[in-house]
């Protein structure tokens, strides 16, 4: 999976739009990071992620998600797009957006899903 594989799903849902962050790629919803490509080019930055679901997202999962020292205190998790299928990384990208977008745009989302 690469960046623009994520691209590709994320900029169907409501609100959701390129940008940057920190000089790279990155999706938003409402001018809030939804996610970002970290400078390797290979890793996606996931905010929101509960540092103890982090922890447990590592360890069964060690070739895909990681963090280094600079996010030890914060909710985030790195997690390495070559390794990744879209099972896995849609379903967290979709729960940050749930939290960034909208209650209209959610209820369009749903009703498009639901049909």
């Amino acid at each position: 999976m690469t960046f623009d594989d994520v691209r590709k799903f994320a900029l169907t849902w409501p609100e959701v739009e390129d940008g940057t962050s920190y000089g790279t790629p990155a999706l938003k919803v409402r001018k809030k990071m939804l996610a970002r490509l970290r400078e390797d080019g290979d890793s996606l930055v996931m905010p929101d992620v509960p540092i103890d679901e982090r922890a447990m997202l590592i360890e069964s999962q060690p070739e895909i998600f990681y963090f280094t020292d600079h996010y030890a205190d914060y909710p985030i998790v790195l997690l390495r797009l070559s390794k990744a299928k879209r099972a896995i990384v849609e379903p967290l990208l979709r729960r940050r957006w749930r939290l960034l977008a909208t209650k209209a745009a959610r209820a369009k989302y749903d009703a498009q899903e639901s049909a």
